[in-house]
């Protein structure tokens, strides 16, 4: 039988019918007939204390479920603090729905003083995201979220904005049976592209594989192509996907000039799921070989980024996991050779003694953390130097999805959000949130939310003072540094009053037995460590 409901039903029923479980928000004035359907959907919400808070769980939960992050906000200024969230997710290629309110119907606009009114907020949502698509009826929400999912699943995985009118969501709509729609099979190449990357690998001498954000799902492809000898090298985004143990990883040392010598010597370069942008080499130029004797090969979902920054010779366009499963099944079929173990070695020799130029003190607190806690222990990181200098090139991960860092935007204040997101996303899992000082107050006020719900998060904060890496660049450009050298509060004390724990630890040593201690806490703890 028929009933007749609000259209704010019509969201919350194809959430459901697609697997949603949690989401994260903030309830406002024009949201509030989701929140009616919300609570009996069986869906979890979680408040956050800001709605750029909840892009950032949204964010991170995303990156360790392998699900995308939904985050419920208002219209006007509570999607609009959003942005930043967003933009995050739409730079590292993390699949994120952003679901809000919006102007009437036929007032988009009009400039008569509504509330929360902006001139076209659909419009400044389309600039961060992927898709910001506004349904105009309650009966075409089904079809258009089942449209999201898909993409999400077939296309370049990025964040997506669903903007509802605010008399669509209030307005009668008679519910109908959802479900979700049949995923097609993944894109692959066509067989001759296959064969012609698989010949060029066979005749290679000095081959290199880079591995991106793009290749986490081929883990194992990627591994198999380790196991030739081939040396593989990863951006920060694809940090883990091979064992960084494993006899020929190269490490997640993509930035460092060493790394960049050993691509630019191969003879052909076997690019995975990245754009080889400035985040991922900063600074640094990939041109392997001599034009005409070398070979790149390219595989990305996205056709937009086969000869991005780099120019491919051999484009495979399709799903990673897909595409190096055949590509890899060919190689065998063509006999390819096992290279020799010493070239990656050698190369690992370099990249380690550049990357311990600048080891102190970043490689001591990471070591500390790597040997007291568990082997899947996912770190949320910052734009902060403990996370780019020191988690990234100083503790090993041996799987994918275990650094949540916001490489591409380079934000701050994403790692505690983000810390909450992995840990409702996988709530046995240990995480740990680990950032500097100027990070944590980007987002501090997300620690109410972390202790709200009880979980035992370690909040790891390094203080070195305020802006520090911003102090260095005005000094190098012989700048007297201005506005960078913070006040600095007692974060214990703070974490106290929030109601949460919070300590003190001086020496490096120590953090990671205190860490180790605070994953069973009953709520989250803060950690704090000056250098």
């Amino acid at each position: 039988m028929s009933e007749l409901v609000s259209g704010g039903a019509a969201v919350i029923d194809a959430l459901v019918a697609h697997g949603v479980t949690d989401v994260f928000g903030i309830p406002g004035t024009h949201n509030l007939e989701l929140y009616r359907h919300l609570r009996g959907s069986g869906i979890r919400h979680v408040v956050t204390r800001h709605e750029q808070g909840a892009g950032y769980a949204a964010d991170g939960y995303a990156r360790v479920s392998g699900r995308p992050g939904v985050l419920v906000t208002t219209s006007g200024p509570g999607i609009t603090n959003a942005v930043t969230a967003l933009a995050t997710s739409y730079a590292d290629s993390v699949p994120t729905l952003a679901i809000s309110p919006g102007a009437p119907r036929g007032r988009v606009g009009a400039d008569v003083g509504w509330l929360h009114e902006l001139k076209n907020q659909q419009a400044a949502l389309e600039a961060v995201t992927d898709r910001s698509i506004r349904v105009e009826r309650a009966d075409d929400i089904p079809e258009v979220v089942a449209d999201i999912f898909e993409g999400f699943a077939t296309r370049r995985p990025r964040p997506v904005h669903l903007e509802v009118p605010v008399d669509v969501l209030e307005g009668e709509w008679l519910r109908r049976p959802g479900a979700r729609r049949p995923l097609p099979e993944p894109v692959r190449p066509g067989a001759r592209a296959v064969e012609a990357a698989a010949a060029a690998l066979a005749r290679a001498s000095r081959p290199v594989v880079i591995a991106g954000g793009g290749s986490r799902r081929a883990a194992d492809h990627v591994a198999a192509l380790a196991n030739l000898g081939i040396p593989v090298l990863t951006t920060v985004n694809g940090k883990g996907v091979l064992d960084e143990r494993h006899a020929a990883a190269l490490g997640a040392s993509a930035r460092l000039v060493a790394a960049h010598e050993v691509v630019n010597d191969a003879d052909v370069l076997l690019v995975v799921g990245s754009e080889l942008g400035d985040s991922d080499l900063w600074g640094g130029v990939v041109a392997p070989g001599r034009a005409g004797e070398r070979t790149v090969i390219r595989v990305d979902l996205d056709p937009r980024q086969l000869h991005k920054n780099v120019r491919a010779d051999v484009p495979l366009l399709g799903d990673a996991a897909a595409v190096l499963g055949e590509l890899v099944a060919a190689l065998h079929a063509a006999g390819a050779p096992s290279w020799p173990a010493e070239r990656a070695a050698e190369a690992r020799r370099r990249i380690d003694a550049e990357a311990d130029e600048r080891s102190e003190p970043w490689a001591q607190i990471q070591r500390s953390l790597a040997a007291a806690l568990p082997a899947d222990t996912v770190v949320a990181g910052d734009s902060s130097q403990v996370t780019y200098y020191g988690t990234v090139h100083y503790w090993p991960f041996g799987t994918a999805n275990r650094l949540l860092y916001p490489t591409g935007y380079a934000t701050l204040g994403y790692g505690l959000p983000a810390a909450i997101g992995a840990k409702v996303a996988d709530p046995g899992r240990p995480v740990v949130a680990l950032f500097g000082d100027g990070a944590a107050m980007f987002s501090i006020q997300e620690l109410v939310t972390a202790t709200e719900l009880g979980l035992g998060l370690p909040v790891v904060v390094v203080d070195n003072g305020g802006y520090a890496e911003i102090r260095e660049q005005m000094v190098d450009r012989g700048i007297t540094p201005e506005a960078v050298d913070l006040y600095r509060p007692d974060l214990p004390a703070l974490a106290k009053a929030i109601g949460a724990h919070g300590i003190a630890v001086d020496d490096a040593a120590d953090l990671g037995r205190a860490v180790a201690s605070a994953l069973s806490a009953d709520r989250p703890t803060v950690i704090l460590h000056r250098v």
